[in-house]
């Protein structure tokens, strides 16, 4: 229950055609902290421009505690202590959620198919899946991502294409892969493109220094290249090896 000592006024866009998100956030986030909340709404484009103007702001919604403006959703965060993540921040999260999903999904196809929860079969599929999911991140706007693969790459540089194919060679291998059929397709696809890119890892952030944007999760991505997108690729050249060298190790 809110305590009355603890009041605020929210103006947020509640129009028929538009809620603002942030002022949902914004209503929420004052009433998770115990504010009893006034809560106005600018029904209209005109109700919402005459108040940026009367109040000098550029956005909404626009918070008030105790009669002072507090400011816009990531102002009232900032005003609770919480963190505020800039935009062009850099993160790894993208990648651990995919590679993760792809594990989860691994080990739930492993269990489903043959009761078991972790096994060669599993690792197999791990890859395999992240295979799959890495293209399909970056299928979403190849363009882009071909763009963002030209900063770095050996080959796309020398042959700009080849930035365009990438994305259709890692998920051709996948899914072939983790089907185990045509072996001598997969193979050389995975090799090449992995060992490429680890080539080109390697010279772009340990030999020529350079601090970059991995595209290894498409072309918006903000996960910083190096280790990361360096085990990428060499995580399909050790499948490409492993589905070589499988039949003499497992023996069949």
């Amino acid at each position: 229950m809110a305590s009355q000592s603890k009041r605020a006024e929210i103006y947020r866009m509640v129009m028929p055609g538009h809620t603002c998100p942030y002022g949902l956030k914004a209503l929420h986030l004052l009433k998770s902290r115990g504010y009893a909340v006034e809560d106005h709404h600018l029904a209209s484009r005109e109700q919402t421009d005459a108040f940026k103007v009367e109040h000098g702001v550029q956005t909404t919604p626009q918070t008030f505690i105790d009669g002072k403006r507090v400011g816009g959703f990531d102002d009232l965060r900032r005003f609770f202590g919480l963190r505020v993540r800039d935009k062009d921040e850099v993160t790894y999260v993208p990648v651990i959620a995919l590679f993760a999903m792809a594990a989860l999904m691994a080990v739930a196809a492993g269990w489903a198919a043959y009761g078991e929860l972790i096994s060669v079969r599993v690792v197999e599929w791990f890859i395999a899946i992240a295979m799959c999911l890495l293209a399909l991140q970056k299928l979403k706007d190849v363009d882009a991502f071909a763009t963002m693969f030209l900063n770095y790459d050996l080959l796309a540089k020398r042959w700009v294409p080849y930035g365009t194919i990438y994305p259709y060679a890692e998920g051709l291998a996948g899914v072939l892969m983790l089907a185990g059929a045509l072996m001598w397709v997969s193979i050389p696809v995975a090799l090449f493109i992995g060992g490429v890119g680890a080539a080109s890892v390697f010279k772009a952030v340990y030999i020529d220094k350079r601090e970059l944007k991995c595209a290894c999760v498409g072309g918006d991505s903000k996960v910083p290249l190096g280790f990361v997108s360096l085990s990428e690729n060499l995580m399909m050249v050790g499948m490409a090896i492993w589905m070589l060298v499988k039949p003499m190790v497992m023996g069949h």
